[in-house]
């Protein structure tokens, strides 16, 4: 199931085996008025049907969970487009483990609600750079596909190097390494 990445809501799974560290998040995200949650899972199996079925735009994942814990779970859907993931745990030596797989944020529980609502709007402004990231190569695939040649006729260097620095002055963004491979 594709979906359209502009919508303006941030579509969030939770995944946690404790439902006492599910409902804090739950009340957390509640403040932020773009923020949507749409599921919730106690498992890691569970979790990895979620995300291919939900396609969230980021996930709060516990890292310790009976069976399948949350690096299994990423490890699950190897290949496929992963959202942002924040990691939660009450234990500071997944740490490391957890910015190796690329994760967003780690969080420790229990939970501070500063740092809580850094990593949200962390993951929001990640997820703002992808969407027009996104938009822009629609865009450019479009003119190729229907704009008569048009396309054909901007200027643009074949190299990621040149479209970042276009990017860059369209959007005045600069956007992270790991983005690059989302620029045509």
């Amino acid at each position: 199931m594709a979906r359209e990445y502009w919508s303006q809501n941030v579509r969030v799974l939770i995944v946690d085996d404790e439902p006492l560290a599910r409902r804090g998040v739950c009340a957390r995200l509640r403040k932020f008025s773009d923020v949507e949650i749409v599921g919730e899972c106690e498992d890691g199996a569970s979790a990895v049907e979620s995300i291919l079925s939900l396609e969230p735009d980021l996930v709060f994942l516990d890292v310790q969970m009976p069976e399948i814990n949350g690096f299994d779970v990423l490890r699950a859907l190897q290949g496929e487009r992963l959202p942002a993931i924040i990691f939660l745990t009450a234990y500071e030596e997944h740490a490391l483990r957890a910015f190796e797989v690329h994760a967003l944020d780690y969080l420790l529980k229990p939970l501070d609600d500063e740092r809580f609502s850094m990593a949200v709007n962390r993951a929001r402004e990640q997820l703002n750079t992808t969407r027009k990231a996104d938009l822009l190569g629609s865009m450019l695939r479009s003119l190729e596909q229907n704009g008569g040649g048009y396309a054909s006729r901007l200027s643009f260097a074949s190299d990621r190097a040149s479209r970042l620095s276009w990017w860059t002055i369209w959007t005045g963004l600069q956007l992270p390494e790991t983005t690059l491979n989302y620029i045509p």
